[in-house]
């Protein structure tokens, strides 16, 4: 079942989570008319939401149908120093990791011996700390997520449909909603230091294609 529509690759890293077991969660932080460039951190949350982490993160999302009809929930962790993120799918073996210096994502089943690598889905990410450079944004109020400030922001998936997505000033997503359905929520939120060793690829694992639809 497809939960939610292309959203944070997903990032939530830019807003633009990579696709996970049929989820894609927001890459609309990618799409759209060009927002003004080149401002600073100060401009969060003025013109456009800051989209990608300035800080590691491991937060865990809930993920919804647009009908409200299935959840799940997946984990996410984020490296600032090396712009690379990490989605655990909630009781699944696969892991992915999403590196964006190598524009690489990497789906890894352990249990199976087996990895595919692929392009990563958004190749460009606005640098942590900057407003959006991509997209169109239209600042609704605020709100709290999983007991943290964000400010929510009208913009577009990449199917063209409306999103209200709620970002911390860090540039954390803490929820996306469509209409009066909300299909991505944090559920905790944790600034601590993500080592190295949570986005390595074990050794020895059998390359195999990427699956086509």
């Amino acid at each position: 079942m497809r939960l939610g529509r292309a959203l944070p690759a997903c990032v939530l890293a830019g807003a633009s989570m990579v696709l996970v077991g049929g989820i894609t969660v927001p890459s609309h932080a990618q799409t759209g008319a060009p927002v003004a460039s080149g401002a600073s951190s100060d401009a969060c949350n003025q013109t456009a939401p800051c989209i990608t982490p300035s800080t590691d993160a491991d937060v865990l999302y809930e993920l919804a149908s647009p009908t409200g009809d299935a959840t799940m929930k997946q984990r996410m962790r984020w490296q600032v120093a090396s712009l690379r993120q990490r989605l655990d799918p909630e009781n699944s073996s696969v892991f992915m990791v999403t590196s964006w210096p190598e524009h690489t994502l990497s789906v890894v089943d352990v249990p199976r011996h087996k990895q595919s690598t692929m392009p990563a889905p958004s190749q460009n990410l606005t640098p942590p700390g900057h407003p959006a450079m991509i997209g169109t944004y239209a600042r609704l109020g605020s709100s709290i997520v999983a007991g943290e400030s964000c400010t929510v922001w009208r913009t577009k998936d990449t199917d063209g449909h409306a999103n209200d997505v709620c970002y911390t000033s860090d540039g954390l997503l803490l929820q996306v909603a469509q209409g009066q359905q909300i299909t991505v929520r944090a559920l905790s939120v944790s600034r601590s230091p993500q080592p190295d060793s949570v986005f390595a690829i074990p050794a020895g694992l059998r390359q195999e294609a990427p699956a086509t639809p």
